[in-house]
């Protein structure tokens, strides 16, 4: 297991990160998602950190809480110090009936921050990350109410996930001018069925020095190769989510499968190895309901891929130019020989 840093920050944190989603559903969505209870998780949390895996994300959200309390038990039942992991959880979603109860104000992220510390059972948040955009609270608000958590030492870094380029620009800059907690990491899709961010998303962290970690790095399983040709059993059938152009994403696995049958590993390895191999992913989030699953994702940290493997994935899932990315890429042609790899995007 490699470790990279995350963001401009001396944290490190493996390239694989434990994810929780599956932890603790029971109805609804995250009922279809996993329903794994304690000794299951247990023995998911003890895998990955065997394997090297030093990096945990869960979200107050997840199975309505549930979630980040089995993780807590988890690390009490494997003795596992607190020293040896990073725990990273989010804030956002709704979290009961009021019309506060929810979103990133500084009177949701303070209650909220203090309810996960207590169903992690920790004295403080390794990453606390806002979940998502909230349209109603001002930014500075939201960067205030976590800059406050890191001077109380609740929580010591900060991330954001599910926002878009110009509302992280607007919050680095916020902070930066305000001389609050830096905004270290972003938490976003990206797949090689889903490389959107590659249009602004991926350009800005490169750019501002921030960490990327993926969610949903088999889009939602479909990397795994079971649903090609059509097929939609399993978990998709039910929750078609990350949503997937199937006719991209059937060439795709039929680039994958090929790749994966020369280095004898799996459809999903190739998928996940691909992540690896993109310079500005810092931790790629992989969860599992068995350990069989886990066991395999774990395993792509040791796939290599070659220039000739990427060049033929590139071929099958690049995404089709759009404006102002081909204007502005055909304005700087007359650059071309002063550009370094760090300035080319």
């Amino acid at each position: 297991m490699r470790y990279r840093r995350l963001g401009q920050s001396g944290l490190l944190v493996s390239e694989l990160c434990l994810g929780t989603m599956t932890f603790g559903g029971t109805d609804g969505m995250w009922g279809q998602i996993g329903q794994l209870r304690q000794d299951d998780a247990d023995a998911l949390v003890k895998a990955a950190v065997d394997a090297g895996i030093n990096f945990i994300d869960t979200a107050n959200i997840y199975a309505g809480g549930e979630s980040e309390r089995i993780l807590g038990r988890s690390l009490r039942n494997l003795g596992i110090a607190r020293d040896e992991v990073v725990i990273a959880t989010k804030v956002l979603g709704v979290m009961g009936d009021g019309p506060n109860a929810r979103g990133a104000s500084r009177y949701h992220i303070l209650h909220q921050a203090k309810a996960s510390l207590e169903r992690l059972q920790l004295d403080h948040i390794d990453l606390y990350q806002i979940h998502g955009f909230d349209p109603v609270t001002p930014i500075t608000e939201t960067l205030e109410a976590l800059d406050t958590l890191v001077r109380q030492g609740y929580v010591r870094y900060i991330g954001l996930s599910n926002w878009a380029a110009w509302q992280v620009v607007k919050a680095v800059g916020i902070a930066q001018a305000r001389t609050l907690a830096p905004i270290l990491s972003l938490q976003a899709y990206y797949t090689l069925v889903g490389r959107d961010p590659e249009r602004e998303i991926v350009p800005m962290l490169r750019a501002e020095g921030i960490g990327l970690m993926v969610w949903s790095p088999l889009a939602g399983g479909f990397l795994s190769g079971k649903y090609s040709g059509g097929d939609a059993d399993g978990r998709r059938a039910t929750f078609n989510f990350p949503p997937v152009n199937l006719e991209r994403g059937d060439a795709a696995i039929a680039a994958m499968r090929a790749i994966a049958a020369d280095k004898g590993c799996t459809v999903a390895q190739v998928a996940l190895a691909w992540l690896l191999h993109q310079d500005v992913v810092t931790s790629v989030i992989v969860g599992a309901k068995r350990l069989d699953q886990l066991h395999d994702n774990i395993g792509a940290a040791d796939v290599r891929l070659s220039a000739d493997d990427l060049a033929a994935l590139d071929a099958v899932t690049r995404l089709p130019a759009e404006y102002p990315g081909w204007m502005l890429e055909r304005q700087a042609e007359y650059r071309a020989p002063f550009l370094t790899p760090a300035t080319r995007n």
